[in-house]
């Protein structure tokens, strides 16, 4: 009898609301300092492992999953998936962006620049997609990287991600304050506090961060009521959009158009790798697959109509603002107020206002989303802690994972103002962006077990062919705008090794249901078009990029790669809560 009521007191499943020692490191290397200092003196080989290492789609859909210890809800659908795309791309950057860039850099040109940036995007959703739909969990983009590319090249792109969502979802709070105070006609830093910290800090701003608390608490409480909400907001901004582009079109002036190309070529470009940024948040969507019904059906359709629709919006509202106003006298801070203002209809400045605010708020709700399932799937794997995975068993939503992102986003966002946030903006998104092509590349082309030596050494080729390439015509973009020999030499040499993956490389994978047309060539054009559009952007991006992917690789290091070790080699505890990874045991051994 003693026996039986402790088994039964093992199988009680284990309170939620649990915050014990054991829940944040139960990994063998953290159980003392004896055992972490004999886990650092093994860390040369433990990175090995993991660098060689490779999970599988039936590790990160099962095995992996189950570490929450309770199940996301399967409740959502195609018509819910185009919503969230529109709630998470359609924000502030449309109104702010198009102006800013249309004034500095492109002209009326500016609706070749959002065709430029769409294309690009839409790209890098075709990838999304196939693994969306092949893998469906909650990881996104980590959980496709850590299974083609290892645990260290998903956890830096990931991290990257990630930090840029934390410190974009504040830009977007502080700037719902500003947005707000203008609408109840104040200036825009009337409702922030002011203090004795230093210029750039010394605004202090609690509007943002109960705004940041009440998205993430709705998001917490049901992913199907949060995506209930995010229909009615977005049908609200979809008739503002209406309304801006029939009123544009209405005080159109063809003569605005000329000259079409004020700054040149090189200023379409430049603005597309601003603008690019009006696209960001898509890669929530793929977050949501482990709750999409039918991740088969509704993905494709959820993600590639969204982007198509969206797409098509951003070039008529761009087009409308440069026929309604010439160039030269686009306000780049309110760009669509001022221009109706001009025209005569000065109440249609709180008509924007109203649908920026709204589209601010729903970009904080499906971030709230999409950011807190990626660091589950994160801590599923033990890079984090493995207490932020667990799902809560009423809600059926990560809260740990949710209150993590916002509190770090509320933290900065209190303290730092608009100008500091947007100075850290980098080249994170498209550096993601451009590993998902490769990453989709090396799935239709490689396998272990399969493929031979000579075929792994032929794909690196090849691939280290197209980004060296790449890279070159986007250095010698920047260096000779008006030259032609540089992409005599580069662009042949993109199209020779991608050709080449087509002619010597057989594929060892092909689709089950939905897969990205025209491989290789698409994917290879993505990681051109995405590097071309890094090129573009300013040293500073790629400063903060390397200094906090310097910091990424620090913590792994030291934590993470010691974690997710000892899950591979067979850790788990009492409660059988965390499994054997067999499958990404079983890969580890390169040959």
């Amino acid at each position: 009898m003693a026996g039986k009521a402790i088994d039964d007191d093992q199988n009680q499943p284990r309170s939620y609301w649990r915050w014990s020692r054991k829940d944040f490191f139960p990994e063998p290397s953290f159980q003392s300092w004896a055992a972490y200092l004999s886990a650092l003196s093994q860390t040369p080989h433990r990175l090995k492992d993991r660098f060689l290492g490779r999970s599988s789609d039936t590790s990160e859909i099962n095995d992996v999953r189950r570490r929450s210890e309770n199940d996301m809800r399967r409740c959502l659908t195609w018509w819910d998936l185009t919503w969230f795309g529109f709630g998470s791309v359609i924000g502030a950057g449309i109104f702010v962006l198009t102006g800013q860039e249309a004034h500095r850099h492109a002209g009326p040109s500016i609706v070749l620049s959002y065709v430029a940036s769409g294309v690009s995007a839409m790209l890098s959703v075709f990838c999304y997609t196939e693994f969306a739909v092949e893998i469906p969990v909650a990881g996104g983009s980590f959980a496709y990287l850590r299974v083609e590319l290892g645990d260290f090249a998903a956890f830096i792109a990931a991290a990257n991600l990630i930090l840029e969502s934390v410190i974009g979802s504040a830009a977007v709070a502080r700037a719902w304050t500003s947005y707000f105070a203008t609408l109840i006609n104040r200036p825009p830093n009337s409702l922030r506090i002011r203090t004795n910290l230093a210029n750039g800090f010394n605004l202090l701003d609690p509007i943002a961060v109960v705004v940041l608390m009440i998205t993430a608490t709705i998001a917490m409480i049901s992913t199907r009521r949060t995506s209930q909400l995010n229909w009615a907001a977005s049908a609200v901004h979809v008739v503002v959009i209406v309304f801006v582009i029939i009123a544009g079109f209405a005080h159109a002036d063809a003569k605005n158009m000329s000259p079409f190309l004020p700054y040149g070529v090189p200023g379409i470009f430049r603005a597309a790798a601003i603008v690019y940024f009006a696209y960001g948040g898509f890669d929530t969507i793929a977050t949501m697959a482990e709750e999409t019904r039918n991740p088969s059906r509704d993905i494709p359709v959820g993600l590639l109509g969204s982007m198509t629709i969206i797409t098509f919006i951003y070039c008529l509202m761009s087009l409308a603002l440069s026929m309604m106003q010439r160039y030269t006298d686009i306000d780049p801070n309110a760009a669509y107020s001022v221009a109706f203002r001009r025209v005569g209809m000065n109440w249609a400045q709180y008509v924007v206002a109203l649908g920026a605010l709204k589209g601010m708020t729903t970009v904080l709700l499906v971030g709230a989303i999409g950011t807190s399932r990626s660091t589950t799937h994160i801590a599923r794997c033990h890079i984090i802690p493995p207490f932020f995975a667990l799902v809560h068993p009423r809600t059926a939503t990560p809260i740990y994972a949710t209150l993590l992102m916002t509190l770090s986003s509320a933290s900065i966002a209190l303290f730092s103002s608009l100008d500091v946030l947007t100075g850290l903006l980098s080249v994170s998104s498209l550096f993601i962006f451009t590993l998902m092509p490769a990453a989709l590349l090396v799935r239709r082309y490689y396998a272990r077990g399969i493929s031979s030596r000579s075929d792994l050494l032929k794909l690196a080729i090849c691939l280290l062919s197209i980004f060296a390439a790449a890279a070159a015509t986007s250095a010698y973009w920047g260096l000779c705008p008006n030259g032609w020999i540089g992409y005599a030499i580069t662009v042949p040499i993109w199209a020779a090794a991608t050709a080449a993956i087509r002619a010597f490389l057989p594929p060892v994978r092909q689709p089950k249901v939905w897969g990205v047309p025209m491989v290789p060539w698409l994917p290879s054009l993505s990681i051109a078009m995405n590097l071309f559009l890094m090129g573009s952007l300013g040293a500073e991006s790629f400063i903060r990029f390397g200094v906090c992917s310097a910091a990424m690789a620090i913590y792994y290091v030291f934590v993470g790669v010691h974690a997710t070790y000892d899950v591979a080699m067979g850790y788990h505890d009492n409660t059988d809560e965390v499994r054997n990874d067999s499958m990404i045991r079983a890969v580890s051994d390169p040959t």
